[in-house]
């Protein structure tokens, strides 16, 4: 690992960032099948408000906070607004916390989001969209995660660094460095937060032969992998696509070039674990071009039903210092790195339970439970030498890595082979409603006002 130049800036600088959160989750009714109604007019119009809008369907509430300089300022944030969120539901409704869909209607009853005249294009770039990935597929949800340092960091380092190249090139280094590391490693994300370990029969038939268990009640479970969100048949792009991650402007040339091979309709549509984001999405591959990238989007974690916002902030802790460590972390110079990626991710998010498989590490096989280990013996040794006090974090996880019985997965299978699949998961959703509409009652903050003081939000029709 390289430390040299960030021994040189303290922890506090290192730390710095702006951190975002977005989280999708599909509206469940009691009995614990998808609610077909229109997204509640209480929050607004989808296409204005910025923080309580839609993803693909009218069923699928997303949250996007703002961007804020802790992740404690943005977690707290988010734990708001998903208490908002669920709160404001009718009594029949319920968040579903959970990334694989709940008891789901026939494909053609699945509200794809409406939008008015001026978001035409939003809506045809779904119904392009499910016409091609097809629409149950677009019901999986899960969190992202938006990262980026802040530019004071970034502007020392770049001193220290002594680098020939611009600012905007040494910024785009970077990130490319941690995007390349972090399609590397991302499997170990998948191990310790994964938690979508079950289906109901009317989802996926390719998930669904994946698991080796059932339930009384209509559904299937795996007792091998934790995570089928981020599994071989989970949402992603229908040809096994890699661009390369060596410099903005390749990145941005191979993505046109799988436009133009009809391989995707445009930039967005490229599913991957680790986006690069540009100051103006809307243009994005030229923004990355002519401006840089301005933040990095992780997309890999799951929905956590066993907490009433779907995140767990030491998780998000975790993940800010793993970015760290895969800046300061030596890259292998294997020649197939994305194509060993994709199977370890996949294998990972299958059959991480399973004491016979095995990673992949530059073309030769390694336990799971030995490679993570040496990456957190790594990150401790990364804080400890840069000063960063998270010791209680990486002891969090290494106990996830040593006792898999600790990981989320597991817990998850504990209680559906108790309940089913359906019916824990309502009971989790119903657990976590009552908890947002008790924080709210205590905090004072349930009306328009209030909303509108906290996220400075015009709701509408309310």
């Amino acid at each position: 690992m390289k430390f040299k130049n960030l021994l040189r800036l303290s922890s506090d600088e290192i730390l710095a960032g702006s951190f975002g959160i977005e989280w999708e989750s599909l509206r469940a009714k009691e009995d614990g099948k998808l609610s077909l109604t229109p997204h509640p007019a209480i929050f607004g119009d989808k296409l204005t408000n910025p923080v309580i809008t839609t993803d693909f369907s009218e069923s699928q509430i997303e949250i996007i906070t703002p961007t804020f300089n802790t992740i404690d300022e943005a977690y707290d944030t988010f734990s708001l607004l998903a208490d908002l969120v669920n709160a404001s539901l009718p009594d029949d409704e319920y968040l579903w916390f959970q990334s694989i869909p709940c008891i789901l209607p026939y494909w053609d009853r699945i509200p794809i989001a409406q939008y008015s005249e001026d978001g035409v294009d939003n809506q045809k770039y779904r119904e392009d969209l499910a016409k091609k990935y097809g629409v149950k597929k677009q019901m999986i949800s899960g969190v992202h995660f938006n990262f980026s340092f802040s530019d004071n960091f970034l502007k020392k380092l770049y001193f220290l660094e002594k680098s020939n190249a611009t600012f905007k090139e040494f910024k785009n280094d970077i990130y490319l460095k941690i995007a390349r590391n972090y399609l590397r490693y991302c499997w170990l994300i998948i191990y310790l937060t994964g938690c979508s370990i079950g289906s109901h029969r009317t989802f996926s038939h390719d998930c669904i032969h994946l698991m080796d268990a059932r339930d009384d009640f209509g559904s299937y479970y795996s007792t091998r992998g934790p995570s089928f969100r981020n599994a071989s048949c989970g949402y992603k792009n229908l040809k096994e696509l890699y661009p390369s991650y060596d410099s903005v402007e390749e990145f941005t040339g191979d993505i046109n070039r799988f436009i133009a091979d009809g391989d995707l309709s445009e930039a967005k549509e490229l599913y991957t674990q680790i986006r690069l984001k540009p100051k103006n999405p809307k243009d994005l591959l030229n923004s990355l071009n002519d401006e840089g990238i301005e933040y990095i989007e992780i997309r890999t974690l799951d929905i956590n039903p066993f907490y009433k916002c779907g995140l767990v902030k030491k998780d998000m802790a975790f993940l800010h210092l793993f970015l760290i460590y895969m800046l300061v972390k030596e890259e292998s110079d294997y020649e197939f790195w994305q194509k060993e990626a994709k199977i370890n991710e996949e294998n990972t998010a299958e059959r991480a339970y399973d004491d016979s498989m095995r990673l992949l590490k530059d073309g030769k096989e390694v336990s799971i439970g030995q490679w993570a280990s040496e990456i957190v013996d790594e990150m401790y040794e990364m804080c400890d030498a840069l000063d960063i006090n998270e010791f209680d974090t990486l002891n969090l996880m290494h106990e996830r890595i040593s006792n898999p019985d600790s990981t989320y997965g597991k817990k998850l299978l504990r209680l559906i082979r108790k309940r089913g699949y359906i019916n824990a998961h309502m009971e989790l959703s119903k657990n976590n409603k009552q908890i947002s509409v008790d924080n709210l009652k205590n905090m004072d903050i349930c009306s328009d006002g209030e909303f509108r003081k906290y996220f400075n939000v015009a709701l509408v029709g309310k």
